[in-house]
């Protein structure tokens, strides 16, 4: 039996999304920054380096929670997108996992003392299991809000640059907090990083932060649930077959299918890399906790990128940005550790080398915000295209489709970032200066040369998309056309 299409309704806004909503809706964005950097920085290092658990064994740890992550994404998304309730499809499940998602990171980062290899490797694959899991129950909805706040092609993406700014403020502030407050180097422990006590004090701030900003958004942005789309007669009910329908569903859709498989790609290359940035930054540039307390300078690249957002969009194609943005920030990671191995760049140890570092990364900070800003802007767009075909809104099934292709791959890769430190046979529980030199030149080109390069076979596909500033404008007239044929309909019959 076929579900009938359902059908939507909604308060029409009498005045211009505000900086009050925006901002409201920004503020979710500290949850996931948070638990990104400190997964993606500590989590590999924490449980191999200091606590002696095999890297493959952490890294296994990670991809599996990864992909039950990953998994359970679109069961979120179908569960969301059909749910209806007093306060909206998606703030119920927001304020439900709020709470719980600080507590398990605390507790990923707490340990008991004493535990053998079996039981530590239980222990990160648990509360690694819970961190994720409760971060889908309450990403999913609030990502999937801000594609709902406004149909406008530009408004997106102001929408999405407001996500952007607070992220990037949190994903530069906390870093530098923790680097300078929790983590700095002592006599016994230079590189700070390395010391165990302050583990468990930089999960409970992560915990604040991100339990703290899960219900601020979910309480500020309660007003806007009039405006957001609510469910008006037949709805389809909540199960795995129904969740499968509606991912095909979503994947059907060309454009979309095809954003779904640049993520694929791009998740199995980066995740390689991501979870051994910490080992490239303590290892092969040497840098100790103060060095990397000046990389939060890159910050100024992100501020100086968002009004570029706006002069960029209002001359080109958002698809024409990211190609240009994505090939710049591949070609500028990789010539900066080439220069390396041509010995162009100053010594380890060098304060011009921090110098030129912290140069870089303020440019690579600026492409990173529009990269993002602009993609997740054209997801938006895709969506109208995805209703006008077939008649159904599903801004939380296609973040979440989008989140289970990233999660999945990334989980293959994270488990090769921990395969390479094996094959290379990197060593444990030792200083940077006692690693052998050929070791840090395999770990420099595997993970700052070749790997990233694959970065093109996604950029190519980007190529491929079709949903320009002109073909959204078709897209949003035959809507707002069909728009007003259904409300006279409905007037007439009433």
């Amino acid at each position: 039996m076929t579900t009938p299409i359902p059908t939507y309704h909604r308060e029409k806004r009498t005045s211009k999304l505000g900086f009050r909503t925006k901002f409201s809706q920004g503020i979710g964005a500290i949850p996931d920054t948070v638990k990104n950097w400190v997964f993606n920085t500590f989590a590999l290092l924490y449980y191999s380096q200091i606590l002696g658990l095999d890297a493959f064994l952490v890294s296994s740890a990670l991809a599996i929670a990864i992909v039950f992550d990953a998994i359970t994404d679109p069961l979120v998304a179908s569960f969301s997108d059909n749910l209806r309730t007093r306060w909206g499809r998606r703030h119920p499940l927001m304020l439900i996992a709020s709470v719980p998602l600080g507590l398990s990171i605390l507790l990923l980062f707490s340990p008991p003392a004493g535990l053998q290899e079996t039981s530590l490797f239980a222990w990160l694959l648990g509360f690694t299991l819970a961190t994720r899991g409760f971060m889908t129950l309450y990403f999913v909805p609030w990502a999937a809000i801000a594609a709902e706040l406004t149909d406008d092609y530009e408004g997106r993406t102001s929408v999405m640059a407001y996500r952007y700014a607070i992220g990037w403020l949190i994903g530069v502030s906390f870093p530098l907090f923790i680097f300078t407050f929790v983590m700095p180097g002592t006599e016994a422990f230079p590189v700070g990083q390395l010391n165990p006590e302050g583990y468990p004090v930089m999960a409970m701030c992560a915990g604040v932060l991100l339990t703290g900003g899960a219900l601020v958004t979910t309480l500020l942005t309660k007003r806007e649930i009039p405006y957001l789309r609510q469910h008006k007669g037949t709805r389809a009910r909540f199960s795995f077959s129904t969740t499968a329908t509606e991912l095909w569903r979503a994947l059907k859709n060309r454009q979309f299918a095809l954003l779904f498989t640049i993520v694929l790609v791009s998740s199995a290359i980066s995740g390689t890399t991501t979870n051994l940035g910490i080992y490239m930054t303590t290892f092969f540039w040497g840098f100790e906790t103060e060095d990397l307390r000046w990389f939060a300078i890159s910050a100024i690249g992100a501020v100086l990128a968002f009004p570029l957002v706006s002069y960029f969009q209002q001359n080109w194609d958002k698809r024409d940005i990211l190609i240009v943005t994505a090939a710049v920030s591949v070609l500028d990671g990789v010539c900066i550790v080439s220069l390396r191995f041509l010995d162009v760049l100053p010594d380890n140890g060098d304060p011009m080398l921090l110098i030129i570092l912290v140069s870089v990364g303020v440019f690579s900070a600026g492409i990173a915000v529009v990269q993002g800003i602009i993609s997740a802007s054209l997801i938006a767009d895709t969506l109208d295209d995805h209703e006008l075909r077939t008649g159904y809104r599903q801004e939380a099934m296609f973040n979440a489709a989008l989140s289970f292709s990233g999660k999945a791959i990334s989980g293959v890769g994270i488990m090769m970032g921990g395969l390479v430190l094996t094959l290379i046979k990197f060593p444990t529980d030792v200083l940077p200066s006692e690693i052998p030199a050929t070791t840090i030149t395999h770990l420099g080109i595997t993970v700052g040369v070749v790997v990233p390069m694959l970065h093109f076979i996604p950029i190519y596909l980007i190529t491929r998309y079709k949903i320009t500033r002109k073909a959204y404008a078709n897209i949003r007239a035959k809507l707002d056309q069909r728009y007003a044929e259904t409300l006279s309909s409905s007037q007439r019959s009433s």
